[in-house]
């Protein structure tokens, strides 16, 4: 069993900032690609920002210069730094992450949750 859990949402007005974290726990033997998606009401899912076990990132043209994508693989964790918010920001984020089950050594992409981030104007 494996279990992301996203925190960090909430309400923010334009301009301000939120830092989601995301926790991977359970039995994991690897991670490789993780990333944060959105979902805006009315909206399919989109991927904001995305790394990988390298380091590599990459982000979507509407938020490069502004979020910022860190992980910390010691201990499975994914955060999204978000300046400078829009009221056009305002979605459900989903953590996900790529990964190896150490029960079978399958590989398997797994969700949190999702967590509100709504910013005001």
């Amino acid at each position: 069993q494996v279990q992301l859990v996203e925190s960090g949402g909430g309400l923010v007005q334009a301009g301000g900032s939120v830092r989601l974290s995301c926790v991977a726990s359970g039995k994991i033997a690897s991670i490789n690609f993780m990333g944060w998606y959105r979902r805006a009401p009315g909206r399919q899912r989109n991927v904001v920002a995305s790394i990988r076990d390298d380091g590599s990132v990459n982000y979507a043209d509407s938020v490069k210069g502004r979020f910022t994508i860190s992980r910390d693989n010691a201990n499975n964790t994914l955060h999204l730094q978000m300046n400078s918010l829009k009221p056009e920001d305002t979605a459900v984020y989903y953590c996900r992450a790529d990964l190896q089950s150490s029960e079978d050594g399958i590989w398997y992409a797994s969700w949190g949750q999702g967590t509100q981030v709504t910013v005001s104007s």
